[in-house]
């Protein structure tokens, strides 16, 4: 009996660690990766006022590069433009802050190097 309990605790704490976080009164969701080539990226995202404080930054350390960045809630766009990288870091920052609507919100980013194709893709769920 031990033995199932056990088991059932540990598939459990997987389901839980497979889910999205989930944040509400101005907790703050971090998420980090790394782009299709040596770039990184990271996006913030927390509740604000009515509003979803969305910051996303790709770091490539190399100054003057363009990318086209695409920013979603749910799906439906909310920026679309042209950053590029400067120093001292070799990095942009896209900040924005769209409607927080009823229920939980998914924030997808999507920038591509218009040099050299890169793509970073990332996503959280507040």
């Amino acid at each position: 009996m031990r033995r199932f309990v056990a088991l059932g605790l540990i598939a459990l704490a997987a389901l839980v660690a497979a889910v999205p976080a989930l944040a509400s009164d101005g907790r703050e969701i971090i998420r980090t990766g790394s782009c299709s080539g040596a770039t990184d990226w990271k996006l913030k995202v927390k509740h604000d006022d009515g509003r979803i404080e969305t910051e996303f930054e790709v770091d490539q350390n190399r100054n003057g590069e363009r990318w086209r960045v695409v920013l979603k809630r749910d799906g439906t766009r909310f920026f679309r433009g042209i950053r590029v990288t400067h120093g001292p870091s070799g990095s942009f920052e896209v900040e924005r802050r769209p409607r927080n609507h009823a229920g939980p919100d998914r924030i997808t980013a999507r920038a591509v190097n218009l040099r050299t194709g890169e793509v970073c893709r990332a996503g959280a769920t507040i």
